[in-house]
């Protein structure tokens, strides 16, 4: 018998037989002997074999084998036809592997899965929720224009879903479609207006999500659900935390005033404020006092306050940024000790916290000066980690603390770590810079540090003193002098320079020593490095200017040196000083010779050493931006907060009146009350006399009966708890007030005067009215199919109504039996105001009558980045097995954008290991590219066990040339040379236009932009064939034409955004193609063009 498979080409099989032992006695053994299949077999047959038969428990079998195969990176697309099949299998478990499977291959195998496309819809009915939403999610992976309106369509009734976690997948399928047909925008914002009304915290997350990707301009979206979104931001899952707290971050800098404007005027102008008789002549003092902080402001901070004690580290660095942008001063350093907490984690989180505690210590040194140790350098640290506690203790030195900071350093001096050495010896001299009174202590430190046997320790410090005597009133001659002598043992290009340079500028400190360093130097010249000569030059002319006696000939002497230099630079610099101070025959008398001296020997202002984090406030905080230092592909500035703040009022949010039910109850005795109308527009005058009439009784008896319930719903807020019994009957008389003059149907609710009391009142029965709402939205569709008659009906039917109401419905009294809570629940809920998106009242398939024909667009609107149609699967071979010891790396061009820069061309490296060892740390080494050529790395590999396969995505900016990229691969310890050559249709990026679009362009790029030729098709080849030929050689996108005879493709290079408009004219008889192609590089048109013609003749 056969057992499960030890991998996909290995079996083992079970053999029994029988053997005489020593004693003559018969035995029964078992032994295992190991099958490996060839290789020219089918592969994966067994799998396909598996999911084939008719038992669950092989299918399953074999679907966890192929997730598992997913899951470490191996390809199973070939599987696709095979498991597609099964996407109607009756088992469970089965189906849900078989959507997990279609979710990662859906987009690649597009034309299967549209063969399944009416099993996806059937799914979305299906009763079990993981299903419906596994349904979604595939759906929304086909990467199809054509299904467009399945997909909206199975959207809008996913978001009605009663399962939270259907509409959290319908919110997470929104930018999908999105960014498929940007056209479909308007209606997607209908959606996500209702999905930002979802009071479950599984889905709020997910809706703002999509709101960011797909209308993060539509503030007036927020503002009723801002409220909603602080109070439930605790409950949301970690990274839905992290979603809404950066949208609110944008939304408080547009909508609330700065916290911080005005203080110090406020402190400077107090006492004259306090004055009365003083008070009215400074009134634009008086405006720029500080503003009492708007209450939703104070709530959004109040709220995020408790997510600091997360444990996910981007939560709380999201809360960090808010409280940076948006909070006091004077509260920001709440958010320290979390940040500082976060440093115990691992590596990757400690480099990006530390990025932002740097950038956040240069503003704010006192909030992280309690915290000092817990920036010392462990010995464990990787260098990079060590480099930003550097700069975050330099950043931290004040009077106080120099002197323990300058102690941790002088330990860091003899780490073995020389980059993290040179590091320290720049911080000490930052810090020295920056504090005067320790400015002698660190020179004479750093120039003990020049007798240090490493070379780099000392032209560190060489640098770093010329730096510090240049910010220096009074020269120290020794030290000068002691460095000098130095020149003939340092052999750092910088470090030399910087000698040559501090003797150059106090020349006249060691009028001795100068000019036989300069002789020296003279010897030397031609062997020095570049920075080196031109210091050289800057020498030989400020010893001449000052002793013209003694350094004339070695001044000359250099001078001709310089003037035949193979650098270009040193030859101009020669060229530029020799006319300055040796002025040729006939222009003795030139200015600028005469003033020469005062040019080269002038005052030169001290060098300013601050942090590198210092102009890293451009960016927002725990940004992609922020972290590299340069603004990143979809990279928003943080909007500046307004001069005047906006209307509040406009998140306040009107609470739907309540039907009261039609019943009475024989427990306890209630006054009748008239029941308001369905309809907001059908009052009259005798319906509000009415109700003025009965609103001492009734109505004041149902509001503190509502007040009641909600107030025990809303016990936890801490505003309800300090409102009295008698400011809430003063509210509920003011709401009553407002009722009457704002008609049956509508209520308005005080802005100005609102408290938090009010507002705990207000979201209570707004979730006791979006309870009872649910219950009927599983028959919208129903009620809107007969929404039609039924409101004839109810305009019928409407006296009557009024008259029995007046009789039949109870009020509701203080004391309340569990038969009347009970008898709540059939309260009919209001009516809503957004209509009903079926395909009975016009859904998205149906044609929409507009009032005015459309506009068309204008020249180049439809001009749009696109997905590739088209995933090569051909691997390219980088390094064989045999020239890599055991290591082969293949390359796979994926044609999707990089996420580095849109620059790139996204390259996939295929690492594989042959032998039978382990290969550890694969990194990228040198690399050789050419002018206006860049390259992202991949992630390095740390171990790459035998037998295994594993993957990286390597960026590189071609620059729209065919040069190969050559860099080192770094091995085990091994280098190997590796060169990365992209196809010309590799370097091509598809783009979606019209076809008046297409024309314009095409004649804007005549004459030596167009390049045409002809090629010979086979007999029997159609369009669809050669359609696909193109796609397979170049990334374009096809453009409908008019014609049937004419093929249009667009696109644009990868790297220029240069245009390249492809054009395939098929003649009606014959069998001659001619090919056109327009792009302003004629390189790219006639490139493409040999491609094209040499892969459609072959076929």
């Amino acid at each position: 018998m056969y057992s499960q498979p030890l991998n996909p080409d290995t079996y083992t099989k079970h053999i029994k037989g029988t053997m005489i032992s020593e004693n003559n006695q018969m035995q029964t053994i078992e032994f295992v002997v190991p099958i490996q299949v060839s290789k020219d077999a089918p592969r994966h047959e067994d799998l396909k074999q598996m999911l084939d038969s008719n038992k669950d428990g092989l299918k399953l079998e074999a679907m966890k084998r192929i997730i598992g195969m997913v899951a470490k990176g191996r390809d199973a697309s070939d599987l696709f036809p095979a498991v597609v099949k099964n996407v109607v299998s009756a088992n469970l478990e089965v189906k849900k592997l078989v959507y997990v499977y279609l979710v990662r291959y859906a987009e690649e195998q597009q034309d299967l899965a549209l063969l399944s496309i009416s099993t996806f819809q059937r799914a979305l009915k299906d009763p079990n929720q993981l299903i419906r939403a596994c349904a979604l999610r595939v759906l929304s992976s086909i990467r199809v224009p054509v299904i467009v309106p399945i997909m909206m369509l199975a959207i809008k009734d996913a978001v009605s879903d009663m399962s939270p976690y259907v509409r959290k997948t319908a919110a997470h399928a929104i930018p999908k479609l999105y960014n498929l047909d940007p056209e479909q925008k308007e209606e997607l914002i209908q959606v996500i207006e209702k999905l930002l009304s979802d009071k479950t915290t599984l889905v709020v997350g997910s809706a703002v999500m999509a709101f960011e990707e797909v209308c993060p301009e539509r503030i007036d979206l927020i503002h009723k659900n801002y409220r909603k979104l602080c109070n439930l931001l605790v409950d949301v899952e970690e990274w839905g935390q992290v979603i809404i707290i950066n949208m609110l971050t944008r939304y408080a800098r547009t909508q609330f005033i700065d916290p911080n404007a005005g203080e110090g005027i406020e402190e400077k102008e107090k006492p004259f404020y306090e004055d009365e008789q003083e008070e009215p002549e400074d009134t634009d003092a008086l405006a720029k006092r500080p503003k009492t902080m708007d209450p939703d402001h104070r709530l959004l901070l109040r709220n995020t306050k408790p997510l600091l004690q997360s444990r996910n580290a981007a939560v709380v660095l999201a809360v960090a940024q808010l409280y940076q942008h948006i909070a006091p001063r004077s509260e920001v350093s709440q958010v320290a000790r979390a940040l500082v907490r976060l440093l115990r984690s691992h590596r990757e989180v400690q480099a990006v916290v530390l990025t932002n505690i740097a950038s956040m210590s240069t503003r704010r040194k006192g909030m992280f000066e309690p915290y000092l140790k817990s920036f010392f350098v462990r010995s464990s640290d990787p260098t990079h980690i060590k480099a930003l506690k550097l700069e975050v203790l330099t950043n931290l030195a004040t009077d106080a603390n120099i002197s323990v900071i300058l102690r941790e350093f002088q330990t860091y001096i003899g780490s073995s770590d020389k980059e993290f050495v040179a590091a320290t010896i720049q911080a000490i001299g930052r810090c020295a810079s920056n504090i005067r009174e320790v400015t002698d202590t660190c020179l004479s430190g750093l120039v003990s540090l020049l007798s240090n046997r490493d070379e780099s320790v000392v032209g560190e410090s060489v640098v770093v003193i010329r730096k510090l005597l240049q910010s220096e009133t009074v020269g120290h001659k020794d030290i000068i002098s002691h460095m000098a002598r130095l020149v003939d043992n340092i052999k750092i290009p910088m470090a030399r320079a910087s000698i040559l340079w501090l003797l150059g500028e106090y020349c006249d400190k060691v009028p001795k020593i100068a000019p036989d360093v300069l002789r020296k130097m003279a010897k030397t010249f031609i062997t020095e490095d570049d920075i080196v000569k031109l210091q050289i030059l800057t020498l030989a002319t400020k010893l001449y200017l000052t002793n013209p006696k003694q350094t004339r000939l070695l001044c000359q002497y250099v001078y001709n040196l310089a003037k035949y230099d193979t650098n270009y630079d040193i030859r101009d610099r020669a060229r530029l000083t020799r006319a300055l101070v040796f002025p040729s025959q006939g222009h003795e008398d030139n200015k600028l010779a005469k003033h020469a001296k005062k040019i080269f020997l002038a005052t030169k202002p001290p060098p300013l050493q601050q942090s590198s984090f210092k102009d890293r406030d451009q960016f927002q905080l725990s940004t992609l931006s922020h972290f590299i230092n340069a603004r990143a592909s979809g990279y928003q500035d943080l909007p500046a907060f307004p001069d005047d703040a906006p209307d509040p009022s406009v998140r306040n949010v009107e609470m739907p009146t309540p039907v009261t039910p039609v019943f009475k109850s024989a427990h306890t005795k209630k006054k009748p009350q008239k029941v308001k109308s369905f309809y907001s527009d059908e009052s009259s005058p005798e319906d509000e006399s009415d109700e003025e009439e009965s609103e001492s009784g009734s109505e004041s008896d149902s509001e503190s009966d509502s007040s009641e319930s909600d107030s025990s719903e809303s016990s936890s807020e801490e505003e309800s708890e300090s409102e009295s019994d008698e400011d809430e009957d003063e509210k509920q008389r003011s709401r009553g007030k407002a009722k009457r003059k704002s008609g049956i149907g509508g209520r308005q609710r005080e802005a100005s005067e609102s408290s938090g009391s009010e507002e705990s009142e207000s979201e209570s029965s707004e979730s006791e009215s979006e309870s009872s709402s649910s219950e009927s939205e599983s028959s919208s569709e129903e009620e809107s199919e007969n929404s039609e008659s039924s409101d004839e009906d109810a305009k019928k039917k409407k006296p009557k109504e009024k008259q029995s109401s007046k009789s039949k419905a109870p009020q509701r009294g203080g004391n309340r039996t569990n038969l009347d809570l009970l008898l709540d629940l059939d309260d009919i809920p209001p009516a809503m105001d957004t209509p009903l998106l079926t395909p009975s009242l016009g859904g998205l398939l149906t044609p929409t009558p507009t009032a005015q024909p459309a506009q068309p667009l204008p020249p180049g609107a439809s001009i749009q980045p696109a997905s590739a149609k088209f995933v090569p699967t051909t691997t390219h071979e980088l390094l064989n097995r045999f020239s890599g010891s055991g290591l082969s790396v293949g390359a796979r061009f994926t044609r999707s954008p990089h996420l580095y820069s849109p620059r790139m061309t996204s390259v996939e490296l295929i690492f594989t290991n042959n032998g039978t060892e382990e290969i550890r740390d694969i990194s990228i080494g040198r690399k050789k590219l050419a002018p206006g050529m860049s390259l992202h790395e991949f992630a390095g590999i740390a171990v790459l066990n035998a037998d295994t396969t594993l993957y990286g995505t390597l960026g590189v900016d071609f620059n729209d040339t065919t040069q190969p990229a050559v860099f080192d691969l770094v091995a085990g310890g091994r280098t190997f040379s590796i060169s990365v050559t992209a196809p010309i249709g590799e370097l091509l990026t598809p783009l979606a236009m019209s076809e008046a679009d297409f024309n314009l362009n095409q004649g804007k790029l005549r004459g030596m932009n167009e390049l045409s030729g002809t090629v010979k098709l086979p007999s029997e080849q159609n369009i669809k064939v050669l359609i696909d030929h193109v796609y397979e050689i170049a990334n374009l996108l096809q453009v409908q034409s008019s014609s049937d005879n004419v093929l249009k493709f667009g696109g644009q290079t990868a790297s220029g955004k240069v245009l390249v408009l492809l054009s395939l004219t098929i003649p009606e008889e014959g069998s001659e193609c001619s090919i056109t192609i327009n792009c302003e590089k004629m390189v790219v048109s006639s490139m493409l063009l040999k491609e094209l013609q040499s892969a459609l003749a072959k076929d």
